[in-house]
Protein backbone atom coordinates (compact mmCIF):
# COMPACT_ATOMS: atom_id res chain seq x y z
CA UNK A 1 0.00 0.00 0.00
CA UNK A 2 1.68 3.33 -0.97
CA UNK A 3 0.78 6.67 1.08
CA UNK A 4 -0.12 9.71 -1.30
CA UNK A 5 1.63 12.85 -0.84
CA UNK A 6 -0.61 15.31 1.30
CA UNK A 7 0.56 18.42 -0.31
CA UNK A 8 1.99 20.39 2.69
CA UNK A 9 5.48 21.32 4.36
CA UNK A 10 7.27 19.38 6.68
CA UNK A 11 7.28 21.69 10.06
CA UNK A 12 10.67 22.02 11.04
CA UNK A 13 11.35 19.57 14.32
CA UNK A 14 8.49 17.77 13.51
CA UNK A 15 6.55 20.43 15.23
CA UNK A 16 3.23 18.85 15.14
CA UNK A 17 1.41 19.40 18.22
CA UNK A 18 -1.50 16.92 19.60
CA UNK A 19 -4.87 17.81 19.94
CA UNK A 20 -6.48 17.22 23.24
CA UNK A 21 -9.27 14.76 21.92
CA UNK A 22 -5.79 12.43 20.94
CA UNK A 23 -4.39 12.70 24.80
CA UNK A 24 -7.38 12.69 26.24
CA UNK A 25 -8.17 8.95 24.68
CA UNK A 26 -5.44 7.62 26.17
CA UNK A 27 -6.04 8.55 29.66
CA UNK A 28 -8.24 5.28 30.27
CA UNK A 29 -5.25 3.41 29.85
CA UNK A 30 -2.76 4.87 32.05
CA UNK A 31 -2.58 2.89 34.88
CA UNK A 32 -3.88 4.18 38.38
CA UNK A 33 -0.26 3.57 40.04
CA UNK A 34 1.30 6.32 37.71
CA UNK A 35 0.84 9.61 39.34
CA UNK A 36 4.33 11.93 37.86
CA UNK A 37 4.29 12.04 33.96
CA UNK A 38 7.34 13.28 31.64
CA UNK A 39 6.10 14.85 28.30
CA UNK A 40 9.49 15.28 26.65
CA UNK A 41 8.25 17.35 23.37
CA UNK A 42 5.87 19.28 24.74
CA UNK A 43 6.23 22.28 22.85
CA UNK A 44 3.24 24.41 23.71
CA UNK A 45 1.83 21.69 26.15
CA UNK A 46 -1.40 20.48 24.39
CA UNK A 47 -0.31 17.42 25.67
CA UNK A 48 0.36 18.27 29.07
CA UNK A 49 -3.21 20.71 29.76
CA UNK A 50 -5.64 17.12 29.71
CA UNK A 51 -2.77 15.06 31.46
CA UNK A 52 -2.40 17.60 34.21
CA UNK A 53 -6.64 18.03 34.21
CA UNK A 54 -6.67 14.20 34.73
CA UNK A 55 -4.87 14.89 37.72
CA UNK A 56 -1.65 13.96 36.95
CA UNK A 57 1.79 15.50 38.01
CA UNK A 58 2.86 16.35 34.34
CA UNK A 59 6.24 17.84 33.67
CA UNK A 60 6.41 19.27 30.18
CA UNK A 61 10.04 19.78 28.56
CA UNK A 62 10.72 20.39 24.65
CA UNK A 63 14.39 20.65 22.68
CA UNK A 64 13.85 24.60 23.00
CA UNK A 65 14.78 24.62 26.59
CA UNK A 66 18.60 23.33 25.77
CA UNK A 67 20.02 20.52 27.56
CA UNK A 68 17.21 20.16 30.17
CA UNK A 69 14.66 20.18 27.17
CA UNK A 70 16.83 17.29 25.19
CA UNK A 71 15.40 13.73 25.97
CA UNK A 72 18.07 11.61 24.52
CA UNK A 73 20.31 13.05 27.31
CA UNK A 74 18.49 14.88 29.91
CA UNK A 75 16.59 13.00 33.10
CA UNK A 76 13.29 13.91 35.22
CA UNK A 77 12.05 11.92 37.48
CA UNK A 78 8.61 10.15 36.70
CA UNK A 79 6.64 7.24 36.69
CA UNK A 80 5.51 7.44 32.91
CA UNK A 81 6.84 9.01 29.85
CA UNK A 82 3.37 10.33 27.21
CA UNK A 83 4.73 11.72 23.74
CA UNK A 84 4.45 12.47 20.46
CA UNK A 85 7.86 12.08 19.70
CA UNK A 86 9.54 13.23 16.58
CA UNK A 87 9.07 10.95 13.54
CA UNK A 88 12.71 11.05 12.72
CA UNK A 89 13.95 10.24 16.15
CA UNK A 90 10.66 8.00 17.41
CA UNK A 91 12.94 4.83 17.67
CA UNK A 92 15.62 6.04 20.08
CA UNK A 93 12.32 8.06 22.09
CA UNK A 94 10.62 4.84 22.59
CA UNK A 95 14.52 2.94 23.66
CA UNK A 96 15.64 5.81 25.89
CA UNK A 97 12.00 6.16 27.61
CA UNK A 98 12.12 2.69 28.11
CA UNK A 99 15.13 2.34 29.72
CA UNK A 100 13.88 5.42 31.65
CA UNK A 101 10.08 5.13 33.04
CA UNK A 102 7.76 2.12 34.06
CA UNK A 103 4.82 3.35 31.73
CA UNK A 104 5.26 4.15 28.43
CA UNK A 105 2.56 5.39 25.63
CA UNK A 106 4.20 6.89 22.47
CA UNK A 107 1.70 8.85 19.71
CA UNK A 108 2.84 7.19 16.18
CA UNK A 109 1.53 5.98 12.78
CA UNK A 110 -0.52 3.02 13.46
CA UNK A 111 1.99 0.99 10.83
CA UNK A 112 4.81 1.83 13.16
CA UNK A 113 5.32 -1.42 14.65
CA UNK A 114 5.63 -3.40 11.30
CA UNK A 115 9.44 -2.72 10.24
CA UNK A 116 11.46 -5.81 11.35
CA UNK A 117 14.30 -3.38 12.73
CA UNK A 118 12.04 -2.28 15.70
CA UNK A 119 10.52 -6.01 16.68
CA UNK A 120 12.60 -5.85 19.43
CA UNK A 121 10.28 -2.89 20.85
CA UNK A 122 7.06 -4.69 20.29
CA UNK A 123 7.10 -8.87 19.53
CA UNK A 124 10.42 -9.01 21.47
CA UNK A 125 9.47 -6.95 24.02
CA UNK A 126 7.45 -8.49 26.92
CA UNK A 127 6.50 -4.50 28.26
CA UNK A 128 4.67 -4.36 25.10
CA UNK A 129 1.20 -4.19 26.24
CA UNK A 130 -1.08 -2.20 24.08
CA UNK A 131 -2.10 -0.71 21.01
CA UNK A 132 -4.68 1.58 20.92
CA UNK A 133 -5.90 2.64 17.35
CA UNK A 134 -7.49 6.01 16.64
CA UNK A 135 -10.17 5.86 14.36
CA UNK A 136 -10.73 9.36 14.08
CA UNK A 137 -7.54 10.69 11.95
CA UNK A 138 -5.84 13.86 13.50
CA UNK A 139 -5.95 17.16 11.99
CA UNK A 140 -2.47 18.77 12.31
CA UNK A 141 -3.42 22.33 11.48
CA UNK A 142 -6.49 24.55 11.50
CA UNK A 143 -8.07 24.81 7.73
CA UNK A 144 -5.91 23.54 5.14
CA UNK A 145 -4.10 20.92 4.24
CA UNK A 146 -3.37 17.86 7.05
CA UNK A 147 -1.19 14.91 6.59
CA UNK A 148 -2.97 11.85 5.68
CA UNK A 149 -1.57 9.38 7.92
CA UNK A 150 -3.50 6.79 10.67
CA UNK A 151 -2.24 6.63 14.23
CA UNK A 152 -2.05 5.00 17.21
CA UNK A 153 -0.98 5.42 20.80
CA UNK A 154 1.87 2.56 21.65
CA UNK A 155 2.05 1.64 25.34
CA UNK A 156 4.83 -0.20 27.09
CA UNK A 157 4.25 -1.40 30.59
CA UNK A 158 6.64 -3.23 32.86
CA UNK A 159 3.76 -4.66 34.96
CA UNK A 160 2.33 -6.30 31.89
CA UNK A 161 1.92 -9.81 31.51
CA UNK A 162 0.92 -11.92 28.42
CA UNK A 163 0.53 -11.05 24.83
CA UNK A 164 -0.14 -7.41 24.00
CA UNK A 165 -3.74 -5.98 23.32
CA UNK A 166 -5.59 -3.72 20.93
CA UNK A 167 -8.35 -1.09 21.75
CA UNK A 168 -9.67 1.36 19.78
CA UNK A 169 -10.41 5.12 20.41
CA UNK A 170 -12.51 7.45 18.87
Amino acid sequence: MSQRDSGYERKERDLYETPEWVTECLLPHIPRRVRRIWEPACATGKMVAPLRAAGFDVTGTDIDQGLHGDFLRARVESDAIVTNPPYALAKQFIERALDLADFVAMLLRTDYDHAKTRRHLFADNPAFSKKLVLTTRIRWFEGGKSPSFNHAWFVWDQNHTGPAHIAYGP
